[in-house]
């Protein structure tokens, strides 16, 4: 067998294998006799077929059938010796079939060499903070106006009240789709309506007609009622205000607490509040640090890898809205989607890789178990949570990775520029796009 290497890129490698026609038609020869004893054709006696009979009805489809698991046997040996490291399947080019052997071409990229780089120019600013009694109290307030209730009341609708109405909307006289319903509910105030259409009807009360001349935004999704006026005939059934529920047993148990009262349901909201904030606080470290890892490396990544993690991703999207039950082939979304992120997935996975084997990181069980433990401690039976993870060997795979992924934070942090940023709960467990994005218009109101 001859093998040839060429680099053609960073990580591209083409492999040229020539093997030789001896032996090949060695092989086709001992299957062809191996089958002429076995095989069974009607005019002849069972081991007495002509072996010219047999190689004209099987000797091609026996040669496809060596040729392909040589060229599968010739490339694994090629890469073994040349000691490389496929991120896929190659593709495959026949060059030539002759009478000096069958020479194809396989062109495969490999995982990239990864030198690391010094971990002190990565910055991160660890939030700091507690959660205080008016967290609590604000929190509390959040799950009861979750758990609102709606009761009739006789006087004029406020913003907040919910109304039961008929409308009937028109554009030039005439009806137009998807502009009339009966028995309609309406929060006023939710923004659910166009422009105008809520503000429009505080002050009405029931049994009473309204007539609401209003224009379509010119952005409206339905192009032909962009920009355009319209008149809503809104008669009203019921006007009913929001009721929030009693801080009382009844409203406790619905959180799992069935007695102490308030003071344990506090201490209950609280532990929950604390937990959440070390997972943000866990979070918003390991994205910068994932950032900065990425920053400061330039990794060659692997269209096949690139490939795997696009489908991944569109599996994951496609389960996310319920399209699995509906037979919706993942593959229809379109690459382009997922390609930047898949990307981003995958260098990283590349990286944290390297950061494993030089440092020599292993799994801490102790820290698995711990995981899974604060997992469970918000369900109302965590033992059986506990036992469910440790019975169940893809997700505690899965807890062990991530514990994998947090122990590689932690040996990055022990390099990098670290810095403490005092802040709130609320400003803590926001994600860091949104903490973003109320600076800036912080920064703009007073600026």
């Amino acid at each position: 067998m001859q093998i040839s290497l060429e680099s053609t890129s960073g990580i591209e490698r083409k492999l040229t294998i020539t093997i030789p026609f001896a032996d090949i038609d060695n092989e086709v020869k001992k299957r062809l006799q191996d089958l002429s004893r076995r095989v069974r054709l009607d005019g002849f006696r069972p081991g007495k077929v002509p072996m010219k009979v047999i190689k004209r009805r099987y000797g091609e489809g026996v040669r496809q059938e060596v040729l392909g698991e040589m060229m599968q046997s010739s490339f694994i040996e090629s890469i073994q010796e040349q000691n490389l490291n496929p991120a896929g399947a190659p593709s495959v080019e026949t060059l030539s079939d002759n009478d000096e052997g069958f020479t194809f071409v396989a062109t495969f990229e490999i995982y990239p060499e990864i030198e690391l780089n010094d971990f002190s120019s990565i910055t991160v600013e660890r939030p700091v903070a507690d959660v205080q009694e008016s967290d609590v109290d604000e929190m509390i307030e959040t799950l009861r106006k979750q758990s609102i209730t709606f009761a009739d009341v006789d006087r004029a609708a406020e913003t907040g009240d919910r109304i039961t109405f008929d409308y009937d909307g028109t554009k030039d006289g005439e009806s137009f789709e998807g502009g009339s319903e009966e028995n309609s509910t309406l929060e006023l105030g939710s923004g659910r309506m166009i422009p105008g259409f809520e503000d429009g009807l505080v002050g009405v009360s029931a049994g009473e007609e309204r007539l609401l001349s209003l224009t379509f935004p010119e952005d409206y999704q339905a192009k032909d009622l962009a920009g355009q006026s319209v008149e809503f005939v809104c008669k009203v059934h019921k006007v009913a205000a929001p009721e929030l529920p009693a801080l009382n047993d009844e409203f406790f148990a619905r959180f799992g607490v069935s007695e102490g009262g308030l003071e344990v349901f506090r201490t209950e909201v609280a532990k929950n509040m604390e937990r959440e904030l070390r997972q943000a606080v866990k979070n918003k470290v390991k994205n910068q640090v994932m950032d900065g890892l990425l920053k400061i490396h330039e990794v060659a990544v692997p269209a096949a890898l690139t490939s795997q993690e696009i489908d991944r991703m569109r599996e994951q999207a496609v389960k996310q809205f319920g399209g699995m039950k509906g037979g919706f082939d993942p593959r229809k979304l379109p690459a382009e989607l997922f390609e930047a992120d898949a990307n981003k997935r995958v260098a990283l996975g590349l990286l944290i890789g390297e950061v494993v084997k030089q440092r020599d990181i292993n799994v801490d069980d102790e820290r698995v178990r711990a995981m899974i433990e604060e997992m469970a401690s918000a369900y109302l039976e965590p033992q059986q949570v506990i036992d469910w993870y440790y019975s169940n060997d893809e997700q505690l795979s899965q807890i062990k990775y991530v514990v994998l992924e947090e122990q590689v934070v932690d040996a990055i942090l022990e390099a990098a520029q670290v810095s403490e940023q005092i802040c709130s709960y609320q400003e803590a467990i926001r994600p860091a796009e949104r903490a973003a994005e109320t600076e800036e218009a912080e920064q703009g109101e007073t600026s």
